[in-house]
């Protein structure tokens, strides 16, 4: 029966990610009606406050998006990029690691994509090696921001560990930035110098690398940079909320003192953040929800809905057996779970639907939090397989050839830095941890 279950949650993942979209979400919904009314598992909770607290980040992201806050974000990162061009294998990874820590998407990174290929162009500098760690770095980003859909997810879970957000950004921040700076070191090596490259000589040759364009200056919208404001002075309040538990108000239940949850304080926050840029910013109302920063959200919601309450009902049926047969496995070697994470994260496409997936087996195993939280980058395995829409996008940008997908599929431009980057991190962490925790 065990297997057949677990033949099920694959079948639903495999198909899901097909798929695409939310796809992934409404197979997990197969899988659930399969796993209780054929199976008879119980089903578990779905995870509400988890999509709540997305739904509330995305909506605010949507907001600054629509209010011109990303454009004006990007012109930034243009002329930090455009003063540095000669270091922009540096420079890339950090811009799109900052643009991601700080809006809790990596979907910001689309805008700043073409501005790395253009700028490494003119310095002959090899595109490829700026564009696939800046891609690498946004991702990474995810489990190193306060606001990511992954991050509120994990602090949901480590909430009843006593684990603030403090203790998990003290980890993550740290530990996936500089993993980042050593993947764009090993970058900044790869490849032939842009004018020996022969895909690029080639193209040269037959004209099909266009001119570069003249710069046109830059018409900010009014209200933009208010707009990126209020989003930052929201995301401030997130860590201090979450990093200072006296800070939130609390009421004696029962004879106890019960101070206003994590989820409850990020939905709180971010919906307050976007009422103000609505009313101050005055974006069109409408775009905010058409936006693709707010679009990609809305799917992550989905996926999660359904991937992760399979996930979670797939696991629980199964605790005794699983803990039984892999917890003393685990717990010795606890590598083999952040490999597990990196699989899954292959497979899902998606970092948050990843930890709300697998994190609550590592609980369940015995795995200490701050060990899990040293695992977090270990989520960010979806560059493996070259199809996601940064990894597009990159390739797609560089007019040059540099950047793109090998022959054999999987030796693709973005593989050496995204192992680099996420098992590094973890190693990091581990440091970290020994020192901190």
């Amino acid at each position: 029966m065990f297997w057949l279950q677990f033949l099920t949650l694959l079948l639903c993942i495999f198909i899901g990610a097909r798929l695409g979209g939310v796809g992934l979400g409404v197979m997990g919904g197969v899988g659930m009606a399969i796993l209780v009314f054929v199976f008879h598992l119980q089903p578990t909770a779905p995870p509400i406050d988890v999509m709540l607290m997305i739904l509330a980040v995305i909506t605010a992201a949507g907001a600054l998006q629509a209010a011109g806050g990303m454009d004006y974000l990007v012109h930034l990162a243009e002329k930090a990029l455009r003063k540095n061009p000669k270091r922009i294998t540096f420079f890339a990874p950090i811009v799109t690691y900052l643009f991601t820590l700080c809006a809790g998407t990596a979907h910001v990174a689309y805008s700043v994509l073409p501005v790395i290929a253009e700028v490494s162009r003119e310095s002959g500098i090899r595109p490829e090696r700026p564009m696939s760690i800046a891609v690498i770095a946004s991702q990474q980003a995810i489990t190193a921001s306060p606001i990511s859909a992954a991050t509120v997810a994990l602090l949901a879970m480590l909430a009843d560990y006593k684990i603030t957000l403090l203790d998990i950004l003290k980890v993550s921040i740290p530990s996936t930035f500089i993993a980042c700076m050593i993947a764009a070191f090993v970058a900044s090596k790869m490849g032939k110098e842009l004018n020996e490259d022969p895909e690029y000589l080639k193209r040269l040759k037959e004209g099909l690398i266009p001119k570069l364009e003249e710069k046109k200056e830059f018409v900010g919208v009014k209200g933009a940079k208010l707009s990126v404001i209020l989003f930052l002075v929201g995301t401030f309040l997130v860590v201090l909320l979450g990093s200072f538990e006296a800070l939130r108000p609390g009421w004696i239940v029962d004879g106890k003192l019960a101070r206003l949850s994590m989820p409850n304080t990020i939905e709180m926050v971010m919906l307050t953040i976007a009422a103000l840029i609505i009313i101050f910013c005055k974006p069109n109302v409408e775009s905010i929800v058409s936006g693709n920063v707010f679009k990609a959200g809305a799917t992550a919601v989905v996926a999660i809905f359904g991937i992760a309450w399979m996930g979670d009902t797939f696991f629980n049926g199964n605790l005794n057996m699983i803990q039984g047969s892999i917890q003393h496995l685990v717990t010795s070697a606890p590598w083999l779970f952040a490999i597990a994470l990196f699989i899954l994260s292959i497979l899902l496409y998606s970092q948050a639907a990843t930890v709300r997936a697998l994190m609550p087996l590592g609980l369940s195993l015995g795995i200490p939090p701050a060990l899990l939280i040293t695992m977090f980058p270990a989520v960010n395995g979806y560059f493996f397989i070259p199809n996601y829409g940064t990894i597009v996008a990159a390739i797609n940008f560089d007019r040059t050839g540099t950047t793109g997908i090998g022959k054999y599929v999987l030796n693709h431009s973005f593989m050496i830095p995204g192992l680099i980057a996420t098992f590094t991190s973890i190693g990091i962490g581990m440091l970290l941890i020994s020192i901190m925790f």
